[in-house]
């Protein structure tokens, strides 16, 4: 019986998968990339680049990205600029000083 389990585990860890000719090889994004590259195509208008960034990652991981990379440009904006994350996000959004 363990012979045949044995068997088994030796041609299931030798055998080698054979890719069709010309596939491309998937790998998987993270949501910062995906992320990174939603935000940049949105900048740049690429309808085709946003579809395919917001389908490497479910819509909340890249909502959470996209989430995660505002907040890091407002404060390295903040820092550049030399005033508070406040002021800087209130006046990329056109508002008025609080």
């Amino acid at each position: 019986m363990f012979d045949r389990i044995r068997r088994y585990a030796g041609r299931l860890g030798s055998s080698t998968q054979v890719r069709p000719e010309g596939a491309r090889e998937r790998r998987a994004h993270n949501l910062f990339e995906a992320a990174a590259v939603y935000v940049a195509a949105r900048a740049e208008d690429d309808q085709d680049r946003i579809e395919e960034a917001a389908a490497w990652v479910s819509p909340e991981a890249l909502s959470f990205g996209v989430s995660e990379l505002a907040c890091r440009a407002v404060v390295a904006l903040a820092r550049e600029r030399d005033e508070t994350p406040a002021a800087v996000a209130r006046d990329l959004l056109g508002l008025p000083a609080a």
